[in-house]
């Protein structure tokens, strides 16, 4: 069981000589990120910065993931649809009350309404962070930069509970998780994420490139 720091419930006013959240997460590897790096992992915490980023991204579940469609769309999780180009506006967003970093993504499916996929990221211990999702469901993943892209690898599944994180051995039901990026000039990079099942092979996927077009706070 991994414990966390209590929410006080403070509200800091923006800081602007703060460093950002992911900083102490790249640890000694933050001043070699290339410059879109930078700006995509801007957030500062107990702030209200947001950075923006647009781009499309390939779509593609199969397996359990398909079957469970309607399941994860009544509890916000990855959209599980097979479609191409599909028009994605992420909000990078930082928590006057937290150190947490926000992704709210709007994924723009033909003949249907947005979908949003909130998520946010809460760092843990060195380059250790949990992707909490809705319901509380986490993804546990280590940070790294190998010196041409930033690696999220899987390090298991959690479950917030009562200001905690329980471990789940959930990599067996539900498959592992990995996510790359790759800067391909200094305002965009391409980015990959897939879900890998130990029977069903690659269970779900999405892929495309971003352009970060904006910073305020």
């Amino acid at each position: 069981m991994i414990d966390i720091a209590p929410n006080t419930g403070h509200i800091d006013s923006p800081d602007a000589t703060a460093e950002p959240i992911f900083k102490s997460i790249f640890g000694e590897h933050w001043d070699s990120l290339p410059q879109v790096m930078h700006r995509h992992y801007a957030n500062r915490p107990y702030t209200d910065d947001e950075v923006m980023a647009e781009g499309t991204l390939d779509v593609m579940c199969a397996g359990p993931i398909k079957i469970m469609r309607p399941l994860m769309k009544l509890l916000g999780q990855i959209p599980a649809r097979n479609e191409k180009a599909v028009p994605v506006t992420v909000h990078f967003q930082s928590d006057q009350s937290s150190k947490a970093f926000h992704l709210v993504r709007t994924f723009n499916f033909k003949h249907d309404t947005p979908y949003i996929f909130h998520s946010r990221m809460q760092h843990l211990k060195d380059n250790e962070v949990i992707e909490i999702m809705p319901f509380g469901l986490g993804w546990k993943i280590l940070y790294r930069w190998d010196g041409k892209k930033v690696i999220l690898d899987h390090n298991g599944y959690a479950l917030r509970l009562f200001g905690y994180f329980i471990p789940l051995p959930l990599t067996f039901l539900i498959g592992k998780g990995y996510a790359e990026e790759i800067a391909t000039d200094n305002k965009t990079f391409d980015m990959i994420t897939h879900i890998t099942h130990p029977w069903w092979g690659k269970i779900y996927e999405y892929k495309g490139r971003f352009k970060v077009i904006e910073k305020h706070g």
